[in-house]
């Protein structure tokens, strides 16, 4: 735990995902909230097909969903996210001419539920 989703429209040709993936991980690293960094899963998916509103001006968005186990008070919740967009605001140099968003949700998975098992080493 956590999960990270990134999603990203494919707009934005500046945004590399990989690099994008580390910085997030290292915030979450850094926010002292997780015992194990092997437990953070990132991963990305760069939308071919996406719309923004029904304007005709060049739109794009970067989502950050981030999963976590229920527990965690809404002030620490609120730092996960502040640290998770100012990532994305830095992460490269976004193109003038699109009009981009940056969003960061906070999701709480049922610790009932919630299921993890080691496989291989």
């Amino acid at each position: 735990m956590p999960h990270l989703h990134l999603e990203y429209t494919a707009n934005l040709p500046e945004l590399k995902a990989d690099v994008a993936l580390l910085r997030l991980n290292n915030a979450l690293v850094a926010s002292g909230q997780f015992a194990a960094e092997p437990d953070i899963k990132s991963r990305a998916i760069k939308l071919e097909t996406f719309r923004v509103g029904t304007g005709m001006g060049e739109r794009g968005f970067v989502y950050v969903k981030l999963a976590l186990l229920g527990g965690r008070s809404p002030t620490i919740k609120k730092q996960l996210s502040d640290s998770l967009l100012a990532v994305l605001q830095d992460l490269c140099q976004w193109p003038a001419e699109v009009s981009v968003q940056l969003c960061v949700e906070i999701v709480d998975l049922d610790r009932g539920s919630y299921g993890k098992a080691l496989a291989g080493q």
